[in-house]
């Protein structure tokens, strides 16, 4: 049914790009009948791996204390961030924003911490760091976070998620195979038949259904 709407998908790409001073995002809504997301056992936790990447590279930053951590970092070109400066990160406004324009990666002993001190802020913005297990992990994380997702439900777990599947100056067909692949793990994790509707938009754009 998805692959129907390509051609029709592809016209909507064309006619709404470059109709802004910046680069949109492209973004998908999904929308669930049948599920009680108020239920922690059906709430939505869903890492994608996006096939084609979310067409814009954010900078990638890690959370560590540990020198080993710190030096495999410094090697693939992640950005550190002192683990032991977390409450006064906490208190810092323009210090907690400006944690929004990375991508962020953590040590594991320093999870909990995290959460504690600056979960209330990321967390509802998926923000949160992925743990890297080990300083060898750290080549591959810097290679997949630009094209990790995360799928959640926000607010008072309403009947909706929302993700960016890629950015406007991407060629359709690339985009397209990414909200297929979003599309795979949701079914995976809810079933076919709790899905509704599915919309696609650009950022500043009116959306097009394509379930």
């Amino acid at each position: 049914m998805l692959e129907e709407k390509y051609q029709e998908f592809e016209k909507f790409i064309e006619e709404n790009k470059n109709q802004r001073k910046f680069e949109q995002s492209v973004e998908l809504a999904i929308n669930f009948k049948g599920v009680d997301f108020s239920k922690q056992a059906n709430r939505l936790n869903v890492d994608v791996l996006l096939p084609n990447g979310r067409g814009k590279t954010n900078k990638l930053a890690i959370f560590a204390t540990d020198k080993n951590f710190i030096e495999a970092a410094s090697k693939n070109g992640i950005e550190v961030i002192d683990g032991n400066s977390l409450p006064t990160i906490a208190t810092d406004k323009e210090r907690m924003n400006s944690l929004l324009n990375y991508d962020l990666l953590a040590q594991p002993n320093l999870m909990p911490n995290i959460a504690k001190q600056l979960g209330p802020f990321l967390g509802p913005r998926n923000k949160m760091p992925k743990p890297v297990m080990s300083m060898q992990d750290m080549g591959r994380a810097a290679g997949e976070t630009n094209r990790r997702i995360a799928i959640k439900n926000r607010g008072r777990f309403l009947p909706t998620v929302h993700c960016v599947v890629g950015s406007e100056k991407m060629e359709a067909r690339k985009i397209y195979d990414n909200i297929k692949e979003v599309m795979t793990d949701v079914d995976k994790a809810v079933g076919s038949n709790r899905i509704r509707s599915v919309y696609v938009k650009l950022t500043m754009s009116k959306p097009l259904k394509l379930v």
